[in-house]
């Protein structure tokens, strides 16, 4: 197996409010929802850099697409990390999250790895880390 990833699918309770909290609340560009017109079939998209894409999904066509009972949505089991150039981007990051309507788990302070980071949970549980970390570079 190749190590890479091309899509991460978020399963989330309402659609509509999932794309307008990642589309207006954070910013991220999307073509709406599509495949209303199949059965468990919309679905939003967005694009990343690196051909990455996120995918909002209804928890219930997500559960039935991979063969398993609807569970209880989870919020501890991982975080997707959004990584900054600057300890203010971080703080922009987060009070854009905020505004948009995430809870804030942890707000953006000093880590015990020399970088700063805070942590937001969205609408459906999901949690986010926004981290700056001086050790890396992005490419802008």
């Amino acid at each position: 197996m190749k190590p890479r990833i091309s899509l991460i699918t978020l399963g989330v309770e309402d659609l509509e409010r999932a794309v307008q909290f990642y589309a207006e609340g954070l910013g991220l560009a999307t073509e709406g929802i599509v495949g209303r017109e199949f059965e468990h079939g919309a679905v939003a998209f967005f694009e990343f850099e690196s051909g990455l894409r996120l995918a909002l999904w209804p928890r219930a066509s997500l559960a039935r697409d991979a063969g398993l009972p609807l569970g209880p949505a989870g919020s501890s089991g991982f975080a997707l990390a959004h990584n900054v150039a600057s300890r203010a981007e971080v703080d922009a990051v987060m009070a854009q999250a905020a505004a948009a309507g995430a809870a804030i788990t942890r707000p953006a302070q000093d880590t015990f790895w020399g970088g700063y980071a805070g942590y937001f949970m969205d609408p459906d549980g999901h949690l986010w880390e926004v981290a700056w970390n001086p050790q890396w570079s992005l490419d802008e």
